[in-house]
């Protein structure tokens, strides 16, 4: 019986309260409900739809001046037109967008379609295969929805997010979670291992380029990637940091059609628990420079190989996608402060952020038609060149940039580094020059390439 006079009172209490109709107003109250949440930041995250024209696979004989005599245009294939889809966010209600660069890059056409299903053309403004950011301009579009960016150094774990995008291509779709983890470096996104926020919101394919927002509706990162073997979310979500997202959109704002990033000249290591016993320090932290260009800007503050840096501006580095990505939201034309240890010792510094040096120049030289060297394009080696071909620290003479005809058909490939071209040394494009002009009919070339050397041996 008092149980049942319980029942009576509480269903009597519930359908007494007035329900609520008000939008919450304070975080106690939005913490209740996400709604108020997406309904202020969803009109900003757009769906990108895109088209590329892949060129047809062609015949391996098609390029032999000897057999494609005989196939004519037999082997050739007709181009693909492959169509993607993926997701973006309005940053700027002049229509600036952001996305990823795997959702973007080699389009042909690429069509934005907004939450209210408006749609406009878009151009790229500034894309980096790198980072995986691309960013974006609606064609004949203003006063937009948009999002501000929060600074991403301030998120901590625990706080609850919003992945914001169009998985599979079912439309707008909202998942939440938490913040699992910060400064993740170990995944490989683009070209490079970058520096992450991991959350356990859902992510899905199609969700490239949407908004992950706190509860304040403001831009924590950009969703670029998950961590499964099926394909399909398992809670294991990464998102590229609001403040590296930042840097790029003020760079595309500028009018860069490439993006700069601070030149470290630099090689570094994780200070790992054998490394950390072996410098005395009590607890693993840091990155170990292991390599120095003589130009870097770390040089000329005073740091040498074998400092461990510990900070840049205050804010711990345990990895060095950590330390560049503290240097790149900083910028060129900035100073940060490098905390770094030195014999047990602290130390500072205060580093300028330069954009890698055009020294020496780098006098590029294409081999003409005359020589058995034609088709070869070579450049010499300086920082600007090492940080676009991804070469080591420390190289130096010169470099192959691109090969075609014969100089392809010996063996060279571009980012090869030479040494010797029978017998001379070659330290420069000048050098390269007069050792193309040689009429030896036996040719040895000594080369650097993916660190090991090595050599190519034929004869003309």
């Amino acid at each position: 019986m008092r149980h049942l006079i319980g029942f009576f009172i509480a269903l009597v209490l519930a359908t007494a309260a007035p329900a609520q109709t008000t939008v919450p107003e304070s975080q106690a109250q939005i913490a209740l409900s996400f709604a108020p949440v997406v309904r202020a930041a969803a009109p900003a995250v757009v769906n990108v739809f895109v088209t590329r024209v892949v060129p047809g696979r062609a015949s391996p004989f098609m390029d032999d001046p000897f057999f494609s005599q005989f196939f004519g245009d037999l082997g050739a294939r007709a181009p693909k037109v492959q169509r993607s889809l993926g997701s973006g966010v309005i940053v700027s209600a002049e229509g600036i967008v952001v996305s990823n660069y795997h959702v973007v890059g080699d389009a042909t056409d690429i069509r934005v379609v907004l939450h209210d299903r408006r749609e406009f053309d878009a151009k790229v403004l500034l894309a980096d295969k790198g980072a995986d950011l691309a960013v974006l301009k609606l064609e004949g579009a203003d006063d937009l929805p948009s999002l501000s960016l929060r600074d991403s150094d301030e998120v901590e774990v625990g706080e609850l997010v919003l992945a914001i995008g169009n998985p599979f291509g079912i439309g707008q779709t909202v998942s939440g979670g938490i913040v699992s983890g910060l400064a993740r470096s170990g995944l490989s996104v683009g070209d490079d291992r970058g520096y992450f926020i991991q959350t356990d919101a859902a992510i899905n394919p199609g969700n490239s380029g949407g908004a992950l927002v706190d509860l304040s509706g403001r831009l924590v990162g950009i969703n670029t990637a998950i961590l499964s073997r099926s394909g399909g979310s398992n809670g294991i979500g990464f998102a590229i940091p609001a403040n590296l997202v930042r840097q790029f959109v003020q760079q595309a704002e500028n009018g860069n059609d490439r993006f700069m990033r601070p030149w470290a000249g630099v090689a570094g290591q994780t200070v790992d628990g054998s490394l950390a016993q072996g410098f005395g320090l009590p607890v693993p932290a840091g990155v170990v420079l292991s390599e120095m260009h003589p130009q870097s800007p770390f040089a000329r503050a005073g740091l040498a190989v074998g400092d461990i840096v510990t900070t840049i501006d205050g804010a711990e580095v345990n990895s060095p996608q950590e330390m560049l990505f503290r240097m790149t939201v900083a910028g060129i034309g900035s100073r940060v402060t490098a905390g770094y240890l030195r014999d047990g010792a602290a130390r500072q510094a205060d580093v300028a952020l330069i954009a890698p040096p055009e020294v020496p120049a780098r006098d590029r030289i294409e081999i003409g038609r005359t020589s058995v060297l034609r088709g070869l394009v070579a450049e010499n080696i300086n920082p600007a060149v090492i940080a676009e071909l991804d070469l080591p620290t420390g190289a130096q003479g010169v470099v192959v940039v691109s090969v075609s005809d014969l100089a392809g058909r010996v063996g060279l490939r571009a980012g090869d580094i030479l040494v010797h071209i029978n017998g001379m040394a070659i330290g420069t494009t000048d050098d390269l020059r007069r050792a193309a002009k040689s009429r030896s009919r036996n040719w040895q070339i000594d080369l650097i390439r993916d660190g090991q050397q090595t050599a190519l041996r034929f004869r003309v």
